[in-house]
């Protein structure tokens, strides 16, 4: 991975209008300013980060290619899921003196990976001990698409068998960036799957805000259901009777919603959607809501530059400018225990500045911004283990980080 040595403000002319997911650069911001945004500002003055807190190496025995997602089974076995972008998930014991990751899944042969392509997403089933299934999205080539698929494992077992897979929905990639990536199963047991607006830049096709697309949205599909082939259609979907929509769809208006989490306590559905050439942003994702991509970009307008009709459009409950980041990486309400001074805050993290911040809100408004870290590194997504302690995956290194007290 190349590290680019170019100011914010070059960045913003050259590079940000064609990247979506930063996987192309690595600390591309490290000389930008470190003036917050004025929202930010006002609420927080300086920013500096906490003393009690540090990023660690929560398994120093271990190293992954490329990682861009940890998880757990919620099954009581006490193991962590890595994905590895190009085509593997790793599996090994939650506990720092861990020496060795196992191959859980390998379909590297069949994954196109590079850029923002690649394997992006991992979901076990709110059942899987019962029924040994998890599910996948992957991107593959000939012709470039998206994969949703599910696998049959044995609960108890360290390997999968590829073969076990079946595939439940994909639909073509144009390009091969803003792939989105993250799948997650909501509080209500649907599977939630986030998707880029096609790639290029700008929305060329204007997918976003096209009903008919299935990209630049968050869908949402029941996975115990069979009414599409092998999965349904919730029946409060809000496009889930409308002949001119897609009815797989929840919401729209989305870029590149590269990571997002629900909260454990709340079930908001949190998202950070990857800016084009000014803004980064927060989103909380509502059923029928609508983003504003590309009619706008955060809270400001973009095609048109003025006098966008904004109509019902939503906008982020936070957004950074280009001096702060270039690619903001979706995180997680914390939840977890070991650090009670996070609680209920928001944390995420910015690919290209390696910076890490907590946002503290009252029911859904801001009210505050607190950075954490400047050394985060290329953070490519926030994960939890079954206790709700958080880890950080550094993209270049294939470290997994955690917050703890200094």
């Amino acid at each position: 991975m190349t590290y680019l040595k170019k100011t914010a403000a070059t960045l913003a002319g050259s590079l940000a209008a064609t990247v979506g997911f930063a996987f192309l650069v690595s600390m591309a911001c490290q000389s930008g300013s470190d003036a917050e945004d004025e929202s930010t500002q006002a609420i927080n003055p300086g920013t500096t980060a906490p003393a009690a807190i540090s990023l660690q190496n929560a398994f120093p025995s271990l190293t992954f290619k490329q990682p861009v997602e940890l998880t757990h089974a919620g099954d009581g076995t006490n193991r962590l899921f890595v994905i590895e972008q190009e085509g593997r998930i790793r599996v090994f014991e939650n506990n720092a003196s861990t020496k060795t990751a196992e191959t859980y899944l390998d379909i590297a042969n069949k994954v196109a990976s590079g850029g923002e392509m690649g394997l992006l997403g991992l979901a076990f089933h709110p059942d899987f001990k019962q029924n040994g299934y998890f599910f996948v999205n992957y991107t593959k080539n000939n012709p470039r698409e998206t994969v949703i698929a599910r696998f049959k494992a044995d609960p108890t077992a360290n390997r999968v068998d590829p073969a076990t897979e079946t595939v439940l929905l994909k639909f073509e990639q144009p390009y091969a960036n803003h792939n989105g990536g993250k799948i997650a199963f909501g509080p209500d047991g649907f599977l939630y799957i986030a998707t880029g607006d096609g790639g290029s830049g700008g929305d060329p096709q204007n997918n976003s805000q096209n009903l008919k697309s299935y990209l630049g949205k968050m869908l949402r599909i029941d996975v115990n259901k069979t009414d599409k082939g092998n999965y349904g259609i919730p029946a409060d979907n809000p496009f889930a009777s409308n002949a001119d929509a897609m009815p797989e769809i929840y919401a729209y208006g989305l870029r590149n919603p590269w990571r997002f989490s629900f909260d454990a306590e709340t079930g908001l559905l949190w998202a950070g959607d990857v800016g084009q050439n000014s803004l980064e942003e927060i989103d909380i994702i509502k059923k029928g809501g609508n983003y504003g991509w590309r009619l706008k970009e955060g809270q400001e307008c973009y095609n048109p530059r003025n006098d966008c009709n904004r109509g019902q459009l939503i906008d982020p409950i936070h957004q950074y400018p280009r001096d702060e980041g270039i690619s903001v990486t979706g995180g997680v309400v914390y939840r977890g225990s070991a650090l009670p001074e996070l609680k209920g805050k928001y944390l995420y993290a910015d690919f290209g500045s390696g910076r890490v911040w907590a946002l503290s809100v009252n029911g859904e408004q801001k009210t505050g911004n607190q950075m954490l870290a400047r050394d985060g590194g290329p953070v490519s997504a926030f994960g939890e283990d079954a206790n709700r302690e958080v880890y950080l995956l550094d993209h270049t290194t294939g470290t997994i980080k955690r917050f703890a007290a200094r």
